[in-house]
C-alpha cells in the first residue's frame, strides 16, 4: 500500500529488456523483492546498486500505464516506497494499481500555486471523482478543487512544495498522466454492486433519517 507521498525522483533507463531507474535524489531504504511505487505503478524491486534499482514491467503494465511512452524518452518518474505500519498516513490509500490515464488539459500558473486540469481517458473514472475528493496524479496525493462532469475534466491545486519536488514541473499540455483513485471508494463501490445484484432487499440497505436515528446518529 503506498499514501501518494512522493520521497524522491528517478530517471527511466532501459538495459535491453530490463527497466532501470536512477534515483536522483533522496536515497531510501530498499531491499530485493520491495514494491516501489513509480510514477503510481507498483512494481518489485529486482536489483540494488548504488544509486539506482532494476525491475522487471510486464507487457500489461507498459500497455496501461505511462510506462510504454515514457520508457524511451528517459523521463523523470516520481518515486515512494511501500508504506510501513509505522508511517503516517500523510496522504490517501492506494494501491499502485493504476485505474486509467489522463490528458493534461491545461497548465496555469497563479501567484503562489498551479492549476492543473486533466481530462481522463477511460469513461468509467468519472464515478470516482469527487469535489473535494482525493486522487492520485502519476503517484502523487492530491486533492481535486474542481471538476466538470460533462467534460469529464477535473482540475488540481498545485502548491510549490509539490511542484518543485515531484515531476509535475516536466508536464506539458497533451501529455499522459496515471489515474488511480481512493482505494476505499472502490470497496464501498464493490459492496453496493455485490448488494444491487443479489437477491437481497436493496431497501435494507439504504441510509434514510429513520435509518440514522435508529443507529444512534
Amino acid at each position: 500500500m503506498f499514501t501518494g507521498i512522493i520521497q524522491s525522483i528517478g530517471k527511466l533507463k532501459k538495459e535491453k529488456n530490463i527497466l532501470e531507474i536512477e534515483i536522483l535524489d533522496n536515497l531510501f531504504d530498499m531491499a530485493i523483492g520491495d514494491s516501489i511505487a513509480v510514477d503510481g505503478i507498483c512494481l518489485t524491486v529486482k536489483e540494488i546498486f548504488q544509486n539506482k534499482f532494476t525491475v522487471d514491467v510486464s507487457e500489461e503494465t507498459l500497455k496501461k500505464t505511462t510506462l510504454g511512452v515514457k520508457l524511451n524518452l528517459n523521463q523523470i518518474v516520481n518515486l515512494e516506497p511501500a508504506l510501513r505500519v509505522s508511517d503516517r498516513l500523510g496522504g490517501h490509500i492506494v494501491s499502485g494499481h493504476v485505474d486509467g490515464l489522463g490528458i493534461v488539459e491545461n497548465i496555469e500558473k497563479l501567484e503562489k500555486s498551479w492549476l492543473l486540469s486533466i481530462k481522463w481517458k477511460n469513461n468509467n473514472f468519472s464515478k470516482y471523482v469527487v469535489n473535494k475528493g482525493s486522487i492520485c496524479v502519476n503517484g502523487i496525493s492530491l486533492t481535486i478543487a474542481k471538476y466538470e462532469q460533462e467534460g469529464e475534466i477535473f482540475t488540481i491545486a498545485i502548491i510549490p512544495h509539490t511542484w518543485h519536488n515531484t515531476n509535475l514541473n516536466k508536464l506539458n499540455v497533451g501529455d499522459i498522466v496515471n489515474l488511480e483513485a481512493d482505494a476505499l471508494i472502490k470497496y464501498v463501490e464493490k459492496l453496493l454492486l455485490f448488494n444491487k445484484n443479489s437477491n437481497q432487499d436493496i431497501s435494507s440497505n439504504i441510509i434514510s433519517s429513520e435509518w440514522l436515528k435508529e443507529n444512534g446518529w
